[in-house]
């Protein structure tokens, strides 16, 4: 048996972190970028941003609902988040992701990690692909 997959993306802002960290965790504004996907309508967007708050975030895509949930583990401004996160067809299957936030000249680096069990192994590449799509949001967002 495999062990657990670890996914990294990065992204980079010209914002420094606090204002990245902030917009990160700003309640008024997740359903705008969070799971998030074009095409997709908003139909939920609960933010509880404190450890051991929790957020849902539902969005409709075509025909059907996409449920993703999470429980805020740690929160240090402006260096780290982390949390529980988990998706409608798994709720017993959490994965751990782990956002930090690095200075960068004038901006800052955000490198977001996520943990994934074995058994999701086969959805590393898409997972890759929805937290950069995620992360590409967040910096339409911050560019505003």
């Amino acid at each position: 048996m495999t062990g657990p997959v670890g996914i990294r993306v990065e992204r980079v802002f010209r914002h420094p972190r606090e204002r990245v960290f902030d917009a990160f965790l700003d309640p008024a504004r997740a359903g705008q970028w969070l799971f998030r996907t074009p095409g997709g309508l908003l139909e939920r967007a609960d933010f509880d941003p404190r450890p051991g708050g929790e957020f849902t975030i539902v969005e409709k895509r075509g025909d059907a609902l996409a449920h993703h949930f999470g429980r805020f583990v740690e929160i240090a401004r402006p260096n780290r988040i982390v949390f529980d996160f988990w998706v409608d067809d798994a709720p017993d299957d959490r994965t751990r992701v782990t956002v930090e936030f690095e200075a960068a000249g004038d901006g800052c680096r955000l490198v977001l990690t996520h943990v994934l069990a074995p058994e999701w192994a086969d959805y590393a590449e898409r997972t890759t692909a929805g937290w950069t799509l995620i992360l590409d949001n967040l910096h339409r967002l911050t560019e505003v």
